[in-house]
């Protein structure tokens, strides 16, 4: 299941900026990917954040959640604002809408 929406975002991608879609992922990631973050030190009650440099893993891995989420967020707000059954928050509004009426 995975690899099909990969492979279908690549192609995708492909159609909509014609380059190749392993290059645009390698340069959304690196472009996304946060070289420098906030860490909490303290001691004896007394906490700070701290800027420390960020490992090439945790860099990558930080990117494609900022990605993943992003996409998911832009398609819900998207959804939301059409009224679309599509989105999971009107979905769940439907739900409580029914569950109160079933109850009154």
């Amino acid at each position: 299941m995975a690899v099909r929406i990969v492979k279908h975002a690549m192609e995708i991608i492909n159609l909509l900026t014609s380059q190749n879609p392993v290059q645009v992922i390698i340069d959304a990631v690196v472009s996304s990917g946060p070289r420098e973050d906030a860490t909490r030190v303290g001691a004896a009650g007394v906490v700070s954040r701290q800027a420390v440099d960020v490992s090439p893993l945790r860099r990558v891995n930080q990117a494609i959640y900022l990605l993943v989420t992003a996409e998911c967020l832009a398609d819900e707000l998207i959804n939301a604002a059409k009224g679309s059954s599509n989105s999971y928050a009107i979905k769940k509004k439907d739900e409580i809408k029914r569950v109160a009426k079933a109850n009154s």
